[in-house]
């Protein structure tokens, strides 16, 4: 093929235009770029516009300077539900220290862990930010802080804590204006003299005499890096309470001091050695007296108003609570006296949480009886104690009803049982067993077999996740068999107060709570605090579950809450005690029927409480065995329920549990299993009113166990004028086999009166009303059956109606039930009375013309 041929001249303005075409696409690249490059730029500079634009807004906005703010905290005002004030909040004791009487150890601590630039920056230290950083990712989290003291200070007297860009800002500006009017020897004054270090005290000369007992110049290097380390999170660092986080926290103290030259290698090295426990004094209150009113609700005030990121004893905070001043005092009556319920001692405890039933708010709370000290062991929420059988409803009964469906009426057979997958047996607290009942009975008998078996039915991880829907926080390993009754768990009033609470809210579950809202020290800025409601399970299991509750707190055989019966009030609630080990019973030689716990939760559907009651331990100081509740002991915790909601229901509408539509109710023939509907023969002892998921095993076949019964024959009824009496008789065709007789009769056709049973076949009625009208029914009874009734009416003459001679025999037309009468009145004459009346029925009219004989009535028979 031929090739082709290009000219020399061809060929050079082919490379030329190939050079124009590259050089023309290197040029628009450039142009790009530079585009790019500009367009950034000019981004850039908007951004930094913007940014100043809103730095200075933002700092416009931010507060004056004001020296009583900087140099003191400022205190936090409680408000009770009703908008009174309950209380303040916040240090009323300082010990103040000047700068020039601060040691330099102690300086050089705080100044090493908390701002290590503070004498070299001028407020705001962007080294400090970098390094804080790069600390936090070497040294672990917690490290180093970024906010300088002085910004710290700002915050601590004008900010909140919350991380808007808005408060950034504005503390950066005041710590500028702060470091322009103050020196650095003031601010670090203020500083240490303001920080909050737990307990509710403020202040490190204040710290050091609270937990070492000595003032600043006598502490230790150990020491010292703990009063420099708990600034940082207060609480946590308490060595007090979480020892063995303050002494992280004491060690990261001294590898800072050493770091920034403050002390030698071996000075860290040994001062890491000694405990942060060493030196404590004995913890107390501050002022050796409880500060607060109300002191436990405040201690549940402070900690929820903390976790929401703000400091109660220096923010000035107004805080809206759910407390109810009536309910709390008389809470704190009932536990700090024996006027009403009595204590066996001084050493017994209670907790106690009362809360609405509908929104979950706190309305009161006993953290203690007697209590001596303020923020000490709040009973009501910081116990950790076995619930025993108040675990029921939360981990058998109200799985099984929510997975399984089953009626209240479900039997289980209480019978010689080993814990699910497991060789160990379990017994009753009557050490009996009872055969096959109903969940409804098992459950107001507390009895521990049927309830294990509810769980076993159900599943372990089904029961924790009903219990964790209701606030309990269980994990994998607090759950066991023997959890089915409480056993392995730690729980606190508070947390089964918020459970038992969703049962009564048609299974709403609202976390308990007792801040409304908090309006920051500007006046304007609200922060409000509702949890969200949560629905924990199904309507149908909250309504069951209550409903058989109810019995609880009923006469019927076996109920174990009878104490908290509260007249007038629909009430349900559960029982529970806790029982010692085998080898303790042995050891220590303990009664029989002893306990170390008694509880009673329970709710109307305006309030909830969950009641803890037992010592603190079972050993005195020396460790012998001492102390323990005995059966009457154990029903105080029944007896504080009853008072404290019979007082905070006085005056108050509670209406009954509403039943919701997802549920059926049910006669049930008492026996039957599976269940059968009652038939209209059945006794009414032995008809059971039973609840059924509305679509879930209802039953439908009719009890043919019982047959009915004829009602009595030949009921007659007379008044008797000589003994002014009624007479009433009948007869049965069953009176050889032991039949029995109810009488109830009625006035008038008013309400109806029992006469009660008899196996006689006669009644009598002494001095009847004159004018009256009496109906009387008699029902036959012969074991189970029960027949319809008979009725009979009688009419007592009254004297003043009656005339004396103007009477034509007319008593002698008697009327008797059967109608049979062939006899004819022969009263004859005016008002002589002489007609003998012989009528032939089945009953002998003897009436005269004498106007006191009365109408015998006539009798009627219902078959």
């Amino acid at each position: 093929m031929a090739e082709k041929y290009q000219t020399r001249e061809e060929r050079r303005k082919q490379q030329e235009a190939v050079k124009n075409k590259k050089g023309k696409g290197k040029k628009k690249k450039r142009s790009i770029f530079k585009k790019i490059i500009l367009s950034l730029f000019l981004i850039c500079v908007v951004v930094f516009l913007a940014g100043v634009g809103t730095f200075a807004y933002y700092a416009s906005k931010a507060p004056h300077l004001n020296k009583t703010q900087l140099k003191d905290p400022i205190a936090s005002e409680v408000l009770a539900m009703d908008g009174k004030s309950a209380g303040t909040i916040g240090a009323k004791k300082r010990d103040y220290i000047a700068y020039d009487k601060i040691p330099d150890k102690v300086k050089d601590a705080i100044i090493a862990t908390e701002d290590s630039r503070f004498f070299k920056h001028h407020g705001i230290d962007p080294i400090r930010l970098g390094g804080a950083v790069i600390a936090n990712v070497t040294r672990g989290f917690g490290s180093e802080g970024a906010s300088t003291i002085t910004q710290q200070v700002v915050k601590m007297s004008f900010l909140t804590n919350k991380k808007t860009l808005e408060r950034k800002a504005q503390e950066a500006w005041l710590s500028l204006q702060l470091e322009r009017q103050y020196t650095k020897e003031e601010i670090f004054e203020m500083y240490v003299n303001k920080i909050y270090m737990s307990a509710g005290i403020h202040g490190i000369q204040t710290a050091s005499k609270y937990y070492y007992g000595k003032t600043l110049d006598k502490l230790t290097l150990p020491q010292i890096a703990l009063i420099a380390g708990l600034q940082q999170s207060p609480n946590n660092y308490n060595p007090f309470e979480h020892p063995d986080l303050a002494e992280k926290r004491k060690n990261v103290v001294l590898g800072l001091m050493y770091q920034h030259k403050k002390i030698s290698k071996e000075e860290m090295e040994a001062a890491k050695k000694v405990p942060v426990t060493k030196g404590l004094k004995k913890q107390t209150n501050v002022n050796n007296v409880a500060q607060n009113k109300y002191d436990a609700f405040m201690d549940m005030v402070i900690d929820e108003v903390e976790a929401m990121g703000y400091n109660p004893f220096s923010d000035g905070l107004k805080i809206y609570t759910t407390l109810d001043t009536d309910a709390q005092e008389y809470t704190e009556q009932i536990l700090n006296s024996n006027d009403i319920v009595q204590y066996p001692d001084d050493m017994f405890q209670a907790g106690i949480t009362l809360l609405d039933t509908k929104t979950g708010e706190i309305r009161a709370v006993g953290g203690a009886r007697n209590p001596k000290v303020q923020r000490g062991l709040n009973r009501a929420v910081d116990i950790k104690r076995s619930p025993g059988s108040t675990i029921k409803p939360i981990l058998d009964y109200g799985p099984v009803i929510e997975e399984k469906q089953w009626s209240t009426y479900h039997q289980i057979v209480d019978e010689p049982y080993n814990y699910e997958g497991t060789s160990v047996k379990l017994n009753n607290f009557d050490n009996r067993f009872l055969g096959p009942m109903s969940m409804r009975e098992a459950l107001y008998r507390s009895r521990n077999v049927p309830a294990a078996k509810a769980w076993a039915e159900v599943g372990p991880n089904k029961a924790k996740e009903f219990a964790n829907n209701l606030g309990l926080g269980l994990k994998d390993s607090e759950l066991v068999p023997s959890s089915a009754i409480g056993g392995g768990l730690e729980l606190s009033p508070l947390k089964m107060a918020g459970a038992y609470a969703a049962f009564g809210n048609n299974g709403i579950y609202n976390k308990p709570h007792t801040v409304r809202k908090i309006v920051l020290q500007d006046g304007e800025t609200i922060v409000k605090t509702n949890p969200e409601p949560k629905v924990a399970m199904k309507d149908y299991t909250a309504y069951m579950i209550t409903d058989m509750l109810k019995d609880v707190l009923s006469s019927k055989p076996g109920a174990t809450g009878r104490s908290a019966i509260i007249p007038g009030l629909e009430v349900a609630g559960k029982t529970g005690t806790t029982n010692f080990s085998d080898d303790d019973v042995a050891k220590y030689n303990i009664p029989a029927g002893a306990s170390p716990d008694s509880w009673f939760a329970g709710y109307t559907t305006n309030y909830t409480a969950a009641i803890w009651t037992g010592y603190d331990s079972s050993k005195d100081e020396n460790g012998n065995f001492k102390y323990y509740l005995t059966p009457n002991e154990q029903k105080i915790s029944q007896l504080i329920f009853k008072n404290l909601i019979e007082h905070v229901s006085e005056g108050k509408n509670t209406p009954d549990f509403k039943m919701p539509k997802s549920v059926v109710k049910i006669p049930i023939e008492k026996g039957t299993n599976p269940p059968q509907k009652a038939s209209e023969y059945t006794p009414s002892g032995s008809i059971s009113y039973e609840l059924f998921v509305r679509g879930h095993n209802e039953p439908s076949q009719v009890s043919h166990r019982y047959e009915q019964l004829e009602a009595p024959t030949n009921l007659n009824g007379t008044y008797d004028q000589a003994t002014n009496q009624i007479i009433v008789n009948w007869n049965h065709p069953k009176i050889s086999e032991g039949v029995s007789f109810e009488i109830s009769g009625s006035l008038n056709n008013e309400g109806k009166q029992s006469y009660g049973n008899t196996k006689d076949t006669t009644l009598s009625i002494a001095n009847p009303q004159p004018g009256g009208t009496y109906q009387i029914e008699v029902k036959a009874i012969l074991g189970d059956q029960t027949s319809k009734s008979a009725t009979i009416t009688i009419k007592v003459p009254d004297p003043d109606e009656l005339g004396n001679g103007d009477d034509n025999g007319d008593n002698g037309d008697q009327d008797q039930d059967n109608g049979e009468h062939n006899g004819s009145d022969n009263g004859n004459g005016p008002g002589n009375g002489n007609g003998p009346g012989n009528g032939n029925g089945s009953g002998n009219d003897n009436g005269g013309g004498n106007q006191e004989n009365p109408d015998p009535g006539s009798g009627t028979e219902t078959p």
